[in-house]
């Protein structure tokens, strides 16, 4: 069975800091370019972040650049989203996914690709 599943989202104060996982069943990461994606109430899901698959290169939207990390571990078949200085309008669900569409300084949702149940990230004082 394919799937994605989600853990760490929470409640933090500005400023605060949350590691959001993703582990994957049923598949292996390896071979998919993967990636982060949030939705505010009210907006547009957007890019977060993506590894890519070709050549493991990192991208980041320029609102989180410089605050979030985005890694994989192979051997527990797991992607992460570190969130380090978080600010209010961080507030989202965020979502992991893994797919075959291509990762770049455009950070493109995967509309051919597997979702994880997103995890709600809220940042308040």
């Amino acid at each position: 069975q394919v799937q994605l599943v989600e853990s760490g989202g929470g409640l933090v104060q500005p400023g605060g800091s949350l590691r959001l996982s993703c582990a994957a069943s049923g598949f292996t990461l390896d071979y998919y370019a993967i990636g982060w994606f949030r939705q505010a109430p009210g907006k547009e899901r957007e890019g977060v972040s993506c590894i890519s698959s070709s050549d493991g290169s990192t991208y980041y939207a320029d609102s989180v650049k410089g605050r979030f990390t985005i890694s994989r571990d192979n051997t527990k078949n797991t992607m992460y989203l570190q969130m380090n200085s978080l600010k209010p309008d961080d507030t989202a669900v965020y979502y992991c996914s893994a797919s075959h569409t291509r990762c770049g300084p455009t950070i493109v949702i995967p509309y051919h690709g597997y979702w994880g149940q997103g995890t709600q990230v809220t940042v308040s004082s």
